[in-house]
């Protein structure tokens, strides 16, 4: 299937699937990649691929932008995924999402979250290889989205616009720019985006997404579960004015709203660009190199340390390295555990339930700023009950006694038995 012409589309969520079939003028959906099953693409999803419409999936655990390799079994989900949704292309980040490990002989951190890379030559080269190293991987054309940051390296070399035309230059790969997120780091960093918006490779075009935020004490969080402002469509509106998007995407992630404000903020995405139908076809973009060249160890080694030091400071409370806005970064740190809060309490919602919504939000909070994502959501909830109960908490004796039980009813490898059950009950009897 061609990428040509995608029109204007709505980011697919279960929450939402049945308000997106019905919704006017959805001409293509986009599904996050790690949400979907190769082998068991949801009904609604199945649906809308026999109604014709276009699903892109869209990945957020490659980290391209970090010091190792992609990973060959992440890889190969993704293009089973592409596959299975007969996706005219795949998408990904610009980013960082892990570091640590064997190669910097430091804990493995997990960040949870897309992280900004240095915009040095040497990030530049490795993040060139392990996108063509990405691009052999994949059944179809890859595109890579600039990210918000609430923080910038220190030791940046290149301007964005710079850094995105060498990197298309050297990979032919091609760009799905986010128009929310140059406001967003317009906001927190000062950079100009209409600057950002001049100097970037449009002829490399993907498509564009649209998204909605707020502002809180000066710090703008690019939430994706509040309406599009008037200054991301009109950057929209901008980047139509210099070249015309082959499709715009409309990213809704939470708080979803009726599916009337959501039909109208398609139409305005539609308005602000004046399509009528389709949207324009992709550029082709440049031809990828053959074959992964790859760097030298010794370089991404260097951007390892740099990216561990960085990312365990912001979630294991270790020293801010030299150079670094430390108080951007202690609003980045903040964010980062309200937002694993947010999706463990979806994960196990008997936690907030136990302990009342704003109680379990401060402290997750506490938790989560000295202890690191311990490799998935489900862990992280059960750790931090254990964290909880070792320090414990919480003071009234019935709710630790029941938070007990949940934790000790699902910490084995298997459900309790009988006999179990009885003697996690005597034990949480003796819980003070």
């Amino acid at each position: 299937m061609s990428a040509s012409g995608l029109g204007v589309g709505i980011g697919w969520r279960p929450e939402i699937a049945d308000a997106v079939a019905r919704l006017p003028g959805v001409d293509w959906v986009e599904v996050v990649a790690e949400n979907v099953c190769a082998g068991h693409v949801p009904d609604a999803l199945r649906r809308l691929r026999e109604r014709g419409v276009t699903v892109v999936p869209h990945g957020v655990s490659l980290g391209l932008g970090g010091a190792d390799r992609p990973d060959e079994d992440r890889l190969a989900r993704l293009a089973a995924t592409a596959t299975a949704l007969d996706a005219p292309l795949v998408t990904e980040h610009i980013a960082f999402v892990r570091a640590g490990g064997a190669r910097t002989a430091s804990p493995a951190l997990e960040a949870g979250h897309l992280l900004p890379v240095p915009r040095t030559r040497e990030a530049l080269d490795v993040l060139c290889a392990n996108v063509r190293i990405a691009q052999d991987a994949l059944p179809v054309p890859l595109a890579l989205e600039n990210i918000a940051a609430l923080f910038a390296w220190p030791d940046d070399e290149l301007s964005e616009g710079r850094f995105l035309t060498e990197l298309v230059e050297r990979t032919g790969v091609r760009l799905l720019v986010d128009v929310a997120n140059l406001h967003t780091n317009g906001v927190n960093r000062g950079d100009d985006p209409s600057k950002a918006l001049a100097e970037l490779p449009l002829e490399a075009l993907a498509y564009v997404h649209v998204a909605g935020g707020v502002e809180q004490d000066g710090v703008w969080h690019d939430t994706h579960a509040h309406p599009v402002p008037p200054p991301v469509l009109d950057l929209l509106a901008e980047l139509a004015s210099r070249a015309a998007p082959p499709g715009v995407l409309l990213e809704r992630d939470d708080a979803f709203p009726p599916e009337e404000e959501l039909a109208a903020e398609l139409a305005a995405i539609r308005t602000t660009v004046g399509a009528t139908g389709p949207l324009a076809g992709a550029a082709p973009g440049a031809a990828a190199p053959a074959g992964a060249v790859d760097v030298p160890d010794a370089a991404r080694g260097r951007l390892g340390i740099a990216q561990a030091a960085l990312l365990s400071a912001l979630v294991a409370g270790t020293p801010v390295p030299e150079g670094f806005d430390r108080a951007r970064l202690r609003v980045q740190s903040r964010a980062l555990a309200r937002k694993r809060a947010g999706v463990v309490a979806k994960l196990a919602p008997e936690l907030p339930r136990m302990l009342g919504d704003a109680a379990y939000r401060d402290a997750f909070v506490a938790y989560a700023e000295r202890c690191p994502l311990p490799g998935g959501y489900r862990r992280d909830a059960l750790a931090f009950a254990r964290f909880l109960l070792d320090a414990g908490r919480p003071d009234d004796a019935r709710t630790r006694r029941r938070l007990y039980l949940w934790w000790a009813e699902r910490s084995g490898p298997r459900p309790p038995g009988r006999a179990a059950r009885l003697v996690h009950a005597a034990r949480a009897a003796l819980v003070r």
